[in-house]
């Protein structure tokens, strides 16, 4: 039998409906969306401006500001080295403004800048993995061209003050970019109210497909973008290449359903999280649990037990329950995350942490299987020390 899955802020096993509204465009509606000149294209293109309609509606967007790209990390590279390449109609601002806790597909991205001129900025965060709001005000000046914060934490899934951040940021007038890949079908997303420009998701962290993502960019005066890839004008100009209508038609199906029932998935990951929690707890009171204990995603965990290798019990309960020691692009690192470390917890303590994530499809049965599972193990390795 396979294992309990609950390493959902990896990835999300695609919702069954999703593949059903793609299986067509395999198949017999397989045109090109790009086609004009015959009624496969305007099948395939009326699809993809459906999945356009349906991906604004859950963000709270125009169809008119969703771009597609393969994913998260290119929809951040994008948003990212777009502004930067337009830099030059932002006059001489040229600080960019991130957080140490942020994915890869930022911190990285934001470094690479860093070696093109750019003046780099990274902020710490407070114990609880939050953004000390004062410090970013007094990091912002008139010199700021881009602040990337991510909406919710993809280690530690804790909610940063967005609309508080972008609000500090428009007054300085930056633009605001915001990575909302694991808060996506979470939490309600709703881009006006968050006040930023760009936000970045991806379809399979919402039981889509892999291979399909989102930039939102947000039709105002003043907010230039450039391409960073060349070959076609596709996705008015900013992405190119042929829009893979099969992907879309799911990354969109995927959003609709996450819109109808986010609610009750998130009162249903959150009350199975507290009670594996709740029980871990209870068996070990020394348990630790990383990020701020309120202001998070439902379903999403970061825990440890001192003296408790991280990786020992994920190797450990691996035919049983799979669970991480952090952000999957990080596997195979023989460091901590960087996540917890940038929160101020020591080396062995970050050590320790465990990820532990649910999702749509967490049954009461698995949670309480994996409660035992989880306790056996620990106990186990506790007594080999």
């Amino acid at each position: 039998m396979k294992p309990i899955y609950l390493d959902y802020q990896a990835t999300t096993p695609m919702d069954p409906r999703v593949l059903s509204a793609m299986e067509p465009y395999w198949t017999e509606r397989f045109g090109n969306p790009h086609s004009e000149g015959h009624p496969f294209g305007w099948e395939a293109r009326e699809a993809v401006n459906l999945a356009r309609s349906k991906v604004a509606d859950f963000i709270g967007a125009d169809d008119a500001e969703v771009v597609f790209v393969s994913g998260a990390t290119e929809s951040c590279n994008l948003a990212l080295r777009g502004v930067a390449a337009a830099s030059t109609n932002y006059g001489d601002r040229r600080q960019v403004i991130t957080v140490a806790t942020e994915h890869a597909a930022v911190l990285e991205t934001v470094c690479s800048l860093g070696t093109q001129g750019f003046d780099i900025a990274v902020l710490p965060v407070c114990r609880d993995g939050l953004v000390d709001l004062h410090q970013l005000e007094s990091t912002l000046s008139d010199r700021t061209l881009l602040v990337s914060v991510m909406l919710a934490n993809n280690e530690i899934g804790v909610i940063q003050p967005l609309a508080e951040i972008s609000a500090l940021c428009q007054d300085a007038g930056a633009v605001v970019h915001t990575d909302a890949t694991q808060a996506a079908g979470r939490i309600r997303i709703d881009v006006d109210e968050l006040g930023v420009d760009l936000l970045s998701l991806s379809g399979h962290k919402i039981y889509g497909p892999n291979g399909a993502g989102v930039l939102y960019v947000r039709q105002r005066p003043g907010l230039r973008i450039d391409p960073i890839l060349t070959g076609g004008s596709q996705e008015g100009g900013i992405r190119p290449g042929t829009v893979p209508a099969p992907l879309v038609v799911g990354l969109g199906e995927a959003c609709r359903i996450a819109q109808g029932q986010m609610n009750d998935d998130a009162r249903h990951m959150d009350e199975l999280g507290r009670r594996l929690v709740s029980s871990l707890g209870t068996e070990f009171p020394y348990l630790e649990v990383f990020g701020h204990s309120e202001k998070r995603i439902p379903g999403s965990w970061n825990v440890g037990i001192p003296g408790v290798l991280g990786e020992r019990l994920v190797a450990a309960v691996s035919a049983e329950v799979a669970i991480s020691t952090g952000a999957a692009c990080a596997t195979g690192s023989p460091e901590p995350s960087h996540v917890l470390l940038a929160m101020g917890l020591d080396h062995e303590i970050a050590s320790s942490a465990v990820r532990i994530s649910l999702g749509r499809f967490t049954s009461e049965e698995e949670i309480d299987t994996a409660s035992k599972v989880l306790r056996e193990a620990i106990k186990a390795i506790r007594e080999e020390v």
